[in-house]
């Protein structure tokens, strides 16, 4: 498993995620994390509220990842941190299928069962849209 992808979104179930990746990455010495967080329109314009521009919003975003990112870098993994914008689910799923992921990490969220009726579950989309094999982690 070289090539690994983690959907982040800063949350505890993505942690968990990050570090089962962080555990199979470290059987392969040329493994390498790509750590990707989708910023939503909502989420953005928010962030462009609370910060004062964009440019500020995007120094936090990326402030915020990094510790992610240091965390896999410390266990001995490469790790690239990439931000993109754009409807969550359709971005990762386009993104992964484009770059040819040996394996796709996403955390479970907990959602109720009348939620995840009405709306769907996210990680179940994923693991039905994306080529690569998809472990949703609890």
């Amino acid at each position: 498993m070289k090539k690994l992808l983690v959907a982040t979104d800063g949350s505890e179930h993505a942690k968990r995620a990050l570090l089962k990746a962080i555990e199979v990455a470290g059987q392969d010495q040329e493994a390498v994390i790509d750590l990707v967080y989708v910023v939503d329109g909502e989420t953005s314009k928010s962030d462009v509220l609370h910060y004062g521009d964009s440019d500020t919003a995007s120094y936090k975003r990326e402030k915020k990842f990094k510790e992610s990112v240091d965390l896999v870098e410390s266990k001995g993994v490469k790790a690239n941190l990439l931000i993109k914008h754009g409807d969550p689910e359709e971005v990762l799923i386009d993104y992964a299928n484009s770059n040819e992921y040996d394996l796709v990490f996403v955390g479970s969220r907990g959602r109720n069962k009348f939620q995840t009726m009405v709306l769907g579950s996210v990680s179940h989309k994923l693991v039905k849209h994306i080529d690569a094999p998809v472990m949703v982690v609890k």
